[in-house]
């Protein structure tokens, strides 16, 4: 592709916020990667096969999609097979207590960890590619770019048709409001009739003696998203009625569902989640307040909350001075940011002289924890930094017109910030006993000290620690 003197520009405000190397990668992709390549793409392998940090890389991307050059999508997956269930342009999109599967018939109630992921599709301004047309892709093409996730690793394009012929009994490009038949022999085993522009599914069990008399069944193709019922069926002639009840095309196929199709869904890939997105401090910085509606309440199993507070600041302040004692607090701001930035973390919010910080690991958040208390000590001794650390389940919301979070995890990480004092950290047992933590811990030859305390407003007994 030949870039126009519009997408120069593009890129030439890009490398004011991205880091060079990066920026270059996603010029590169934009202007000589395949069209594949350019549809829903993920940054976390986009990072690892071009040996640039994940965190520099999300970063550019978000700032390429604010420009423009690339469109950011919110993909609701299903665990089992991989398949995109829902598409939106924002987590606002997320609006459904549970999302329906139709070639796994199970239901899925949707969790910002693993069940929602980001990707980046260039924009067509930028350049046009075969996935902004999607009715006009061939099976293959459509499962791979827009059926199935980033998070699915796909073999290449050729090894993936080879594989399709071999699971593929038959498939069919049906137009709008007509209908086909496809008469041919069942050989025994568990078949599926899928179209992956509906998801409409319908299961036969095929099993039994052997006939000779000739089985229908008709498959209506439709959005309504039905759970699918399952067709017992014998060995022997058959004949397949597919009916489009849709105003596009559709691409129904009857696949075998054996070994060789479970061993293709079963190869998966790292990717961006909709949880390390809403942890990230660019993202944060650039759409505020514009990522879930008021009544939204999305689940997120595992996050890491990191509350500091500042002691004695009232005292600071008549010790030396309004300027002065601002001019100390702004600056342990900006640190306390850079750190929870370059953790992987994202400041959630400021109030008064204390921060809360979500990351995506405990381990990160007690690598940013250990890192704010040497920070501290280097940049003004009379700054004496309360932490607190905890990670469990909680819900993504908006709350005072910011996105926040609300629940139980929220208000034992406060609380254990509140045991804290003289630039002591303090961490539960979720925090400790994570892997990742406790390697970091062993190998700054930390050793956690354990304590008992009653956490204010906490029914239960919380394991305690302090990191000194």
């Amino acid at each position: 592709m030949r870039p126009s003197s519009e997408t120069e520009a593009l890129f030439a405000v890009l490398r004011q916020s991205a880091e060079p190397a990066v920026a270059d990668a996603i010029e590169q992709l934009v202007h000589n990667g395949s069209d594949a390549a350019l549809c829903r793409v993920n940054v976390i392998d986009f990072a690892a096969r071009h040996g640039l940090g994940e965190q520099a890389v999300i970063g550019a991307f978000l700032h390429a999609a604010r420009l423009g050059i690339f469109e950011l999508s919110w993909n609701v997956l299903c665990p089992g097979c991989a398949g995109v269930l829902d598409a939106g342009t924002t987590l606002k999109t997320v609006d459904r207590s549970s999302y329906l599967c139709s070639l796994c018939n199970t239901d899925y109630e949707p969790t910002l960890d693993e069940m929602v992921e980001v990707t980046f599709t260039v924009s067509p301004r930028v350049r046009r590619i075969v996935a902004h047309d999607p009715a006009t892709l061939p099976l293959v093409d459509y499962l791979r770019q827009i059926f199935w996730s980033s998070g699915i690793d796909l073999p290449d394009e050729a090894a993936l048709a080879a594989i399709l012929d071999e699971i593929a009994l038959d498939q069919i490009d049906l137009p709008a409001r007509e209908k086909t038949t496809i008469s041919l022999p069942l050989p025994e085993g568990f078949i599926v009739a899928f179209d992956p522009v509906t998801h409409a599914t319908q299961f036969m069990d095929v099993k039994g003696e052997p006939t000779r008399e000739r089985q229908n069944l008709t498959v209506v193709l439709n959005k309504e998203h039905a759970p699918a019922g399952t067709a017992e069926m014998r060995p022997g002639p058959a004949r397949i009625v597919f009916e489009n009840h849709t105003d596009g095309r559709t691409l129904p196929c009857l696949l075998i569902a054996g070994d060789r199709m479970h061993d293709l869904l079963a190869k998966r890939r790292p990717f961006l989640t909709a949880k390390r997105m809403l942890t990230n401090q660019t993202f944060r910085d650039i759409y505020r307040t514009d990522t879930l509606d008021i009544d939204q309440k999305l689940k997120i199993i595992s996050l890491t909350f990191l509350f500091t507070d500042l002691k004695g600041s009232t005292e600071l302040y008549e010790r030396v001075g309004d300027l002065v004692a601002y001019d100390m607090v702004r600056a342990h701001f900006r640190v306390l940011h850079e750190i929870v930035a370059a953790e992987a973390g994202a400041v959630v919010k400021t109030i008064g002289d204390a921060v809360m910080a979500t990351f995506p690991t405990p381990g990160r958040a007690l690598a940013a924890a250990l890192r704010m208390r040497d920070a501290m000590a280097e940049l003004n001794k009379d700054l004496l930094l309360k932490i607190g650390i905890h990670e469990g389940p909680c819900l993504a919301v908006v709350l005072n017109e910011r996105q926040d979070y609300f629940g139980q995890t929220v208000n034992i990480a406060s609380r254990v910030q509140n045991l804290a004092s003289n630039q002591s950290i303090y961490v539960t047992g979720a925090v400790v006993e994570n892997g990742e933590a406790s390697r970091l811990l062993e190998q700054s030859g930390i050793r956690p000290i354990a304590q008992a305390h009653a956490l204010r407003g906490i029914a239960h007994q919380v394991p305690v620690f302090e990191i000194p």
